[in-house]
Formats: C-alpha cells, sequence, structure tokens
C-alpha cells in the first residue's frame, strides 16, 4: 500500500488505456517528474533507448549492473539508481576489466548511474536522465565484498585540499591519472566532469599524448567522484547529443579561471527582490515518449524487467553539469 496518495495516482497512468478522471490527470501533469520517476521501482520492458537530453530525458528498456562484479561493486544501493543503458553497463564493465589488468586498480565503487526508467532524481543530480552516465568513486575498491550497510556508510576520500583549491598529494596518485585516462580514451565517452583541482593535476601529471584530457571538464563538486558522460549510441535517433567540447586540451586560462578564488560580493545599491524558486521539471518537459516510459503497466501489475532484478550476495537490504563547459569563478563546490 502506497503512503502517499499522489503516489498511486503516479503509479496507476493509464490514459491512452482507460478513461481517467479529469482530477487525476491533473494531478500526474503537475506533480513534479521526480517524484513519478523516483517511485517506479522496475524498468519498461520496451527497445533499450535513451529518450531526450542528459538533464530532461528518460530511459526505456534499462539494464542492471549487477551489485558485485570480480573487478566492482556498486554502492548506495538503497538509491537504486544502478541502471542505464546497455551501452553504459558494457562500458562500465570493460573499464573494471582493463583498469584492473592493464593499470593495476584494485577495482571500480560505483556510485550513481540512473534511475529503472531514467528520469528527474529526487536527490543529487541534474543529469544521470537516459541512462548514459556514471559516477565512478577516484577511492580503490577494497579487496573483500562490502557489506550492504557498508555501501551505505562508507565515505569516498576527497582528493582535493579545497581551502588551498589543489590537489591532495597525499591521496592522489598514477592511479587515478590512469583510471581517468583511460576511461576518456575510450570512443564512446563524451565527457569526463571533474573538479577544477584534479582536472590541473591531470594536465601536470599526462605523459605523452594529451589529446584525451579534452574530453575532461571541470565542474563543481566532484572531489570524490569523476562523472563519465557516453555520447548517443550511434542510429539511435532518440537520444539527443551534447556538444562537442572546444578543440585544445583545456589546461590554460580557462582552466585557471576556475581555480581563481571568489570575488567578493558587491554591495547592493538598492533593496533586492527575492530569488524566484525554479518550477520544478513536469512531465510535460520531458518528450512525449517519457510518458509511455513513465506508465509501465496497469495497477496491480508489475511489468516484466528488462533483466533480472538486484541480486546481493550478502544479506538482503549529489552535481548539475553545465553543457556549455563555460570558464567559471567561485568556490569548488
Amino acid at each position: 500500500m502506497l503512503k502517499r496518495p499522489i503516489r498511486a495516482l503516479a503509479l496507476s497512468i493509464l490514459l491512452p488505456v482507460f478513461s481517467v478522471a479529469p482530477a487525476m490527470a491533473e494531478s500526474i501533469d503537475t506533480t513534479p517528474a521526480k517524484i513519478l520517476f523516483s517511485d517506479v521501482k522496475t524498468p519498461i520492458p520496451l527497445e533499450a533507448r535513451a529518450i531526450g537530453s542528459y538533464a530532461k530525458g528518460c530511459l526505456a528498456g534499462a539494464v542492471a549492473l549487477p551489485v558485485n562484479g570480480k573487478d566492482w561493486q556498486a554502492m548506495r544501493l538503497s538509491r537504486n539508481r544502478n541502471w542505464g543503458t546497455p551501452e553504459l553497463i558494457a562500458f562500465t564493465e570493460k573499464l573494471a576489466y582493463d583498469a584492473k589488468r592493464q593499470d593495476g586498480w584494485p577495482g571500480l565503487l560505483v556510485g550513481d548511474m540512473g534511475q529503472p526508467r531514467g528520469g528527474p532524481a529526487l536527490t543529487g543530480h541534474a543529469s544521470h536522465q537516459i541512462g548514459l552516465d556514471v559516477d565512478l568513486w577516484l577511492t580503490p575498491m577494497p579487496n573483500r565484498l562490502l557489506s550492504r550497510e557498508e555501501r551505505e556508510k562508507m565515505s569516498a576520500t576527497s582528493m582535493v585540499n579545497e581551502k588551498a583549491r589543489a590537489i591532495d598529494r597525499s591521496v592522489w596518485t598514477q592511479g587515478q591519472v590512469k583510471l581517468i585516462r583511460r576511461a576518456a580514451l575510450d570512443p564512446r565517452v563524451a565527457r569526463i566532469f571533474v573538479n577544477a583541482a584534479i582536472k590541473k593535476a591531470l594536465c601536470q601529471d599526462a605523459r605523452g599524448d594529451r589529446g584525451w584530457l579534452n574530453k575532461v571538464r571541470p565542474w563543481w563538486g566532484h572531489t570524490y567522484h569523476f562523472h563519465v558522460r557516453l555520447d548517443c549510441p550511434p542510429g539511435m535517433a532518440s537520444c539527443v547529443p551534447q556538444k562537442a567540447p572546444p578543440p585544445g586540451d583545456g589546461c590554460g586560462p580557462e582552466l585557471d579561471a576556475w581555480l581563481q578564488p571568489p570575488k567578493p560580493p558587491k554591495t547592493p545599491t538598492k533593496p533586492t527582490k527575492p530569488a524566484v524558486k525554479p518550477r520544478p521539471i513536469l512531465l510535460a518537459d520531458l518528450p512525449a515518449a517519457c510518458r509511455q516510459v513513465l506508465i509501465g503497466a496497469p495497477p496491480g501489475m508489475t511489468p516484466e524487467p528488462a533483466t533480472a532484478p538486484m541480486a546481493y550476495d550478502a544479506a538482503p537490504p549529489a552535481d548539475v553539469e553545465n553543457p556549455a563547459d563555460a570558464p567559471v569563478t567561485g568556490t569548488l563546490h
């Protein structure tokens, strides 16, 4: 039994199948999309495709990354965000395999991917909506199976001395450099978001070919993990690609601008109006196909998952990326 009537409405979206009262339809269309999509716990068994753009879309035919692999472990399982396109799952598994065998990385700790049907999330991200984004911890995987509780409470290690706005060389190693480089060299990768101090360290530590640095973009936060974004898979017309990064390795003045101390705020000459809270994204703001993705199945029926449900071997049981890549001054948060 659902706790909130509005969520019951969200899971009974049958506008194309049954006649519904206008009040119910209105509730669905006025409920923030982040509530609707976060309440759906299973994928919809349609052809796998990313629909829309990274920060305004949804995901059909999602596949779950197994929570345990030889070369990775999924973290924060309670969020149910280990879903993505088949391409994202394949990329993550291959990166974990290659990084361990070719670079000596102990294994990946995998953070948020996407929700079972993509869409906006209640917390943590503006992107991660179409199954092509994954957060990968910069903390090496321990040489043991983490318990479910550890996966919820274990803290990642920050790589940045935020006061100095610089990399923390006591924890930053060539291992992190090789891991990010390996991810960037994969042709499926469109961008990798890291803290500006991490980007600066990569610029300093890179050896030989520096072309891969072009994909690594500075952004707020990202001191504990790096965010990999895949390009739209070939032939997937429903996916809206992001404009390619500007040419060059991104290690010049545009990077230095990110590392400058914030300018003191100007004293207002006249009273300022309070900031207007932005309107939440609604279902109508997403591509039309996302309504079908959200509907899923009639009340009382659970769609057959596109893949097996999450399994766990032990006892059962947050970033906004700017597509503009504009240099910005301010804090590192």
